[in-house]
């Protein structure tokens, strides 16, 4: 089979995602391609997904902004994209297109794949840091995968509320701010940075100060560009143990490229790889 597979978003002309895909494809002898299709905001959102059904995808991943917006036009929703509220990957099964959302799933292979110990420890404390889409996703999956203890700091308590709606009866969260946060910090094992505080170009920002950090502790960034963020600099400065947001890119893209093939591809030197292109 010639897989034709893509990614819709905008701006995307930067995406890595061609050469993730096709390294996969390549590693697993898979012949076909991706490639970038960038729908502008301004344009009419409903002919151009019309116009997108008439180019015979086998599948395609959908970024920002369009991950909510994508919602009405599919005919089927996992129920993990279904909760989380956002698609990422759609899959096109038999004619109809299906939406599913990798970034929980993703994240957590790429947490395990660094710290495997830490997906053995359901107890372990747990505090996401920011609230919005991605948080809602990575919150869903530590859910999943059984942790009794995941709170979450937001600068707009709502927010962060409005993501404990997907909370079961095993597990307990507290909702607070950030300043209330990075006074409690030393209380928790793994601290995950889910916004996009410290993306390029605000490369010094940090979404809290992490002195009193306990000693072991996982910080963990979902955060790219650059692959060491402030927020990862001043962990590392304090001993923590490091987890980088590039890892979560390529994880993501493996569940996804599942999906549609199949086929699970195995992981190896992409990682460095990636980082040595991300660091130009």
């Amino acid at each position: 089979m010639d897989y034709q597979l893509g990614l819709i978003g905008f701006p995307i002309e930067h995406s890595l995602s061609p050469w993730i895909h096709e390294s996969f494809m390549e590693q697993v002898n898979v012949k076909g391609s991706y490639r970038r299709i960038e729908i502008q905001p301004d344009t009419n959102f409903q002919e151009q997904f019309s116009m997108l059904k008439e180019k015979k995808l086998d599948g395609f991943n959908i970024t920002v902004p369009y991950k909510q917006e994508i919602l009405p036009f599919l005919d089927k929703i996992d129920p993990v994209a279904t909760d989380i509220g956002a698609v990422n990957t759609v899959s096109v099964e038999n004619g109809c297109w299906v939406g599913y959302n990798t970034d929980g799933i993703g994240y957590l292979r790429s947490l395990e794949k660094a710290y495997p110990k830490i997906m053995k420890q359901e107890k372990a404390r747990i505090l996401l840091l920011g609230a919005g889409g991605a948080c809602r996703g990575i919150y869903h999956a530590f859910l999943n995968a059984g942790f009794s203890h995941i709170d979450i700091a937001n600068r707009t308590i709502e927010k962060a509320e409005n993501i404990t709606t997907l909370k079961n009866e095993e597990t307990v969260t507290k909702v607070m701010t950030l300043e209330e946060a990075e006074s409690l910090i030393d209380r928790y094992d793994l601290i995950i940075q889910t916004s996009s505080v410290g993306m390029k170009p605000e490369t010094d920002r940090s979404i809290i100060q992490l002195k009193k950090i306990k000693k072991g502790a996982i910080v963990s960034d979902i955060v790219y560009q650059p692959i060491q963020t402030a927020f990862l600099h001043q962990a590392r400065n304090l001993g923590a143990l490091i987890h980088n947001g590039h890892t979560m890119l390529l994880y993501q893209a493996q569940y996804a490229f599942e999906i549609w093939t199949g086929k699970r591809v195995p992981i190896g030197d992409m990682e460095s790889k990636l980082k040595l292109i991300l660091e130009g």
